[in-house]
């Protein structure tokens, strides 16, 4: 059985010899490792209800923006109503795609960002970035954290040092 465990990058030397040291021979070993080390990162969180952006400059926010936007949740109503009321989410998400594109551009300078964080809806999220005027940001290498709560300020922290960390996945032998 495998698990990942994520150890910030300042870190990490002292926690992996500490490691080392405690299991000489198993029965637990480090089986990967993935470090994202960009110094400038462009952050893309976007769930139904709320959103944050923001520049990152090493573990620092150069400039950020949170904030909620309505978006209806499905209905139990049928025939017309219910027509109507997708409509309306559709159009509520559609707004919320534009608001957050327009906030992004105007917080990450286009260029400087080396690698991309997103999390929340992956529809939002890629309806985000679709627009032409994001193109830059597809390249960028990324990682994803869809398993976030509504996009605030905590969870914003939260998703900027997870980005920064040392993913180590870590066998724990058999018998676990």
């Amino acid at each position: 059985m495998s698990r990942l465990v994520e150890v910030a990058p300042e870190r990490y030397p002292a926690w992996r010899e500490r490691f080392d040291a405690a299991n000489p021979d198993g029965p637990q070993r480090v089986v990967g490792i993935s470090r994202f080390e960009h110094p400038h990162l462009a952050v893309v969180l976007v769930r139904r209800g709320g959103y944050a952006v923001a520049h990152v400059d090493g573990s620092t926010l150069v400039a950020h923006k949170v904030g909620t936007r309505h978006v209806q949740s499905r209905t139990a109503a049928g025939g017309w109503s219910q027509q109507r009321f997708a409509r309306r989410r559709g159009n509520q998400a559609d707004e919320l795609v534009r608001a957050v594109t327009e906030h992004f551009l105007r917080i990450v300078p286009a260029g400087i960002p080396t690698g991309l964080v997103v999390g929340g809806d992956r529809t939002l999220v890629r309806d985000v970035l679709d627009p032409a005027r994001m193109a830059w940001l597809r390249e960028l290498p990324r990682r994803e954290f869809h398993d976030i709560g509504d996009p605030r300020r905590a969870v914003l922290d939260e998703v900027v040092r997870r980005a920064r960390a040392v993913e180590v996945r870590i066998d724990d032998g058999p018998g676990t």
